[in-house]
């Protein structure tokens, strides 16, 4: 089984753990012979922390979302997850290494080695004995903007430009358009190709204008998206965070062909508690050809967010339903 997981930071880590959950077993309760190929595309607009100030410093692809993904997708076996213990430790403290990741680094020596994000990455996936494939949704870094309104409150109906994900994802107002720049990046062509070849394409959890969305803004990769003849599932977040303000789970569904009008989806996944009434969601889903599935996902106290090993008993079944569309 061949699955490509779209996504940034968090929510496609824990996407990711819940997929390795959901497919180490078989229905039967059996270990799996055969494991699933697992690749995860990550967006590459991040500016904020340690990824925020190599970019600004070094001209570096952003790279914690990247190290995030390979954490996530690190083996079981004692070195390697001492390994990604490792690439996840943040340095303290307050001289030039506070707040810095090891595996940021890490990232950045090898990129700056190797001068090729993708073989930087299936190094570094080496090192760890990643149960998968990282990849960069482009080559090169881009910027999310974003025009929000009510973000002034001498002038609440004012649109105001923001840049930046990070300026974006804190950014008081509603977010009424958002785009990248340069407008046409072009797709990672190792992620064309793992699109056109899937079986499964997952969308979501995640921030959804500054992870999920940027990846229906690159041409090439939204065109192999429509192409591809694999199903999809999307994840939908558990609550709105300061981005999403105002905007409910049905209305998230709506903002995936807002930008991606031939976007279409075949199942969405939902926290049972956090869809108070089914009936919006169920028919924004049908929007997309999709039906909508309610399952406990979320982690059962704190602050919300998804339960990989809850999200991966969800998935299985799911998964393991028919595996492509007829070409």
């Amino acid at each position: 089984m061949r699955i490509v997981a779209f996504g940034g930071g968090t929510g496609l880590s824990a996407s990711l753990r819940a997929l390795r959950s959901a497919l180490a077993y078989t229905a039967s309760g059996r270990p799996a012979r055969n494991k699933p190929e697992i690749t995860a595309v990550v967006t590459v607009g991040d500016n904020g922390g340690s990824s925020g100030r190599l970019r600004m410093e070094r001209g570096a692809l952003p790279v914690g979302d990247l190290r995030q993904a390979l954490a996530a997708l690190a083996a079981a076996d004692p070195v390697s997850t001492r390994s990604a213990q490792l690439f996840q430790h943040r340095f303290a403290g307050s001289d030039s290494l506070a707040g810095h990741p090891v595996g940021n680094l890490v990232l950045l020596g090898l990129l700056e080695q190797l001068a090729d994000p993708v073989k930087a990455l299936d190094h570094a996936a080496a090192m760890l004995k990643a149960e998968g494939r990282v990849l960069p949704m482009c080559r090169q870094p881009v910027t999310i903007e974003a025009d929000l309104r009510g973000g002034d409150p001498g002038r609440p109906d004012a649109l105001v430009t923001v840049r930046g994900q990070h300026e974006v994802a804190v950014a008081p107002g509603i977010i009424d358009q958002v785009r990248l720049v340069p407008p046409d990046p072009e797709a990672c062509p190792e992620v064309v190709a793992a699109v056109g070849a899937a079986d499964w394409l997952i969308f979501g959890p995640g921030s959804w204008y500054t992870s999920v969305i940027p990846h229906l803004l690159v041409p090439g990769l939204a065109k192999a998206i429509v192409d591809s003849p694999a199903r999809r599932i999307v994840t939908l977040n558990l609550a709105s965070d300061t981005e999403t303000g105002g905007l409910s789970l049905a209305d998230h569904l709506g903002a995936l062909t807002r930008y991606l009008g031939d976007f279409r989806a075949d199942i969405v996944l939902a926290d049972a508690k956090a869809v108070e009434d089914p009936e919006p969601v169920a028919s924004a889903a049908q929007c997309l050809g999709a039906r909508l599935v309610l399952a406990d996902v979320a982690v059962a106290r704190g602050v919300p967010s998804h339960d990989p090993v809850a999200l991966g008993a969800a998935l299985g079944p799911l998964l393991r339903t028919r595996r492509a569309r007829s070409r």
